[in-house]
């Protein structure tokens, strides 16, 4: 059976998203030595105004769901520990090893379906979980450079994973009940509420240019563009479908780091890398 028109547009919708949050580490790296927190804040601090424009350019209000602030709260969380996890993890592991583990999310959203939506899980599908798993030792476990350093940030990027296989699952149960606008403009905007407090307490005098630039550019590309666009995709289309084109974010990342910013990753990383990506598309597949 053939895509029907709102289909196809969904997966234009991901497909441009994935070109944005391929941006995403190099703009991080730039917008270094300042902070994982204020990195962060300002990301979503950017994001949430931009999408408050667009609202009025595209003349769809938002309309402030006052009645479930506390739920909306609780998904800016669950979206500020996402993006916080993911820039931390950048300060100490590779581009390669931090876009690999934190793409193993859609693993775990098919077990959040199991476990909260009690969707089953076809046995198949457990073939690949081993399969991503295998990915992911090869692509740490066998790193000649590896040190406690990068295995820190690994462990953080598999905290983002988590949280981002949350954040996703929460925005596809809420999709039918807000505007996509709406949606986007409270999570961003209250995760950069939580953020706030640890960006301020955390300030140091040490912005560039540079960093400037790319903490700019991270809230409107990526961010405010890219997870925008990525939101509306789960509207149109199968959530499967949109996490597996998510998943090429690695190739885009790793490519970009490699042209910007001449990091080279290993053979064992991109070796695992693949082999992640190859389990993580027989789960959703």
């Amino acid at each position: 059976m053939g895509l029907n028109t709102n289909e196809r547009r969904g997966l234009l919708y991901v497909v441009i998203a994935v070109g944005m949050f391929a941006t995403s580490p190099v703009l991080v790296r730039l917008a270094y030595p300042v902070s994982a927190f204020q990195i962060t804040f300002w990301r979503m601090a950017l994001a949430a105004p931009m999408v408050f424009v667009l609202s009025h350019v595209l003349q769809q209000p938002i309309q402030l769901p006052r009645q479930e602030m506390g739920r909306f709260a609780v998904y800016g969380l669950v979206t500020a520990l996402h993006f916080l996890f993911y820039i931390a993890s950048l300060q100490f592991t590779t581009i390669a090893h931090s876009l690999a583990i934190v793409y193993t999310a859609p693993i775990f959203i098919a077990m959040f379906s199991v476990i909260f939506l009690h969707e089953p899980l076809a046995r198949r599908k457990y073939a690949g979980i081993v399969i991503a798993i295998i990915g992911v030792a090869i692509l740490a476990g066998f790193e000649p450079r590896f040190s406690r350093r990068m295995l820190f940030g690994d462990l953080l990027a598999l905290g983002s994973a988590l949280w981002f296989a949350l954040y996703s699952v929460i925005g596809r149960s809420q999709r039918d009940r807000y505007p996509l606008l709406t949606y986007v403009f409270m999570v961003y905007g209250l995760a950069a509420l939580w953020l706030a407090p640890a960006a301020v307490l955390s300030f140091k005098p040490n912005y560039t240019p540079m960093s400037l630039l790319g903490i700019l550019l991270l809230g409107i590309v990526p961010a405010g563009i890219g997870h925008t666009l990525y939101n509306a995709a789960l509207r149109r289309v199968h959530a499967a479908y949109a996490n597996l084109i998510a998943t090429q974010e690695v190739s885009g990342g790793i490519i970009l780091g490699l042209l910007i910013l001449h990091e080279v990753p290993s053979a064992n990383s991109i070796v695992g890398a693949l082999i992640a990506l190859v389990g993580i598309a027989a789960v959703l597949l």
